[in-house]
């Protein structure tokens, strides 16, 4: 009785962390696969993941540290499985989609249009970054991590994390045609 008193209580503990984190998770693994189903099909992995392991979480983290080094991982893996390179073709469509759910409707057509341009310019500069500085270049942009919280996430040091988010950045300006 006692036990299953405590899984209940483990399970709406976990509901939460799943209402709060699902999101984000998601959204970093889009943005890294850039395929919806894809995205999904690896935040529902990570979750089960997160589930099965839930009574060995130490804490030594926060949760979605945890949980996104555990979607880290998943993603790696995917891409090792199938040997594939990580965002190796963009596709206009794609592009076009991210750079809507920028705009948030109170842009002209011009502007919007303009936007979209610059978030595709992104996508493609990104295209060519090494996987280590694409991960952390996204914790930091696309989920707005700290580079504590990143370096937790991807198992690197602040400092690590730091170099990997210099190089990202000078990459991509260099290849936007920006100076360094």
């Amino acid at each position: 009785m006692i036990n299953a008193t405590a899984e209940a209580i483990a399970a709406r503990e976990f509901d939460s962390v799943v209402a709060d984190h699902r999101a984000q998770i998601f959204r970093f693994l889009l943005a890294s696969t850039r395929d919806v189903d894809l995205a999904e099909t690896l935040t529902q992995d990570c979750l089960l993941k997160a589930h099965r392991n839930w009574a060995n979480f130490r804490g030594e983290s926060s949760v979605l540290t945890w949980l996104m080094r555990i979607a880290i991982n998943l993603q790696k893996d995917h891409w090792r499985n199938r040997r594939l390179q990580f965002w190796k073709r963009l596709r206009t469509s794609d592009s076009e989609e991210i750079g809507r759910g920028v705009c948030d409707g109170r842009l002209s057509p011009e502007q919007a249009a303009l936007l979209q341009e610059q978030v595709a310019s992104i996508w493609k500069a990104t295209a060519s970054l090494p996987e280590r500085q694409k991960t952390v270049f996204l914790l930091r942009f696309a989920q707005d991590m700290t580079l504590l919280e990143i370096a937790g996430a991807t198992g690197l040091s602040e400092n690590a994390v730091k170099v990997h988010l210099y190089r990202a950045l000078r990459a991509v300006r260099m290849q936007m045609g920006g100076s360094e």
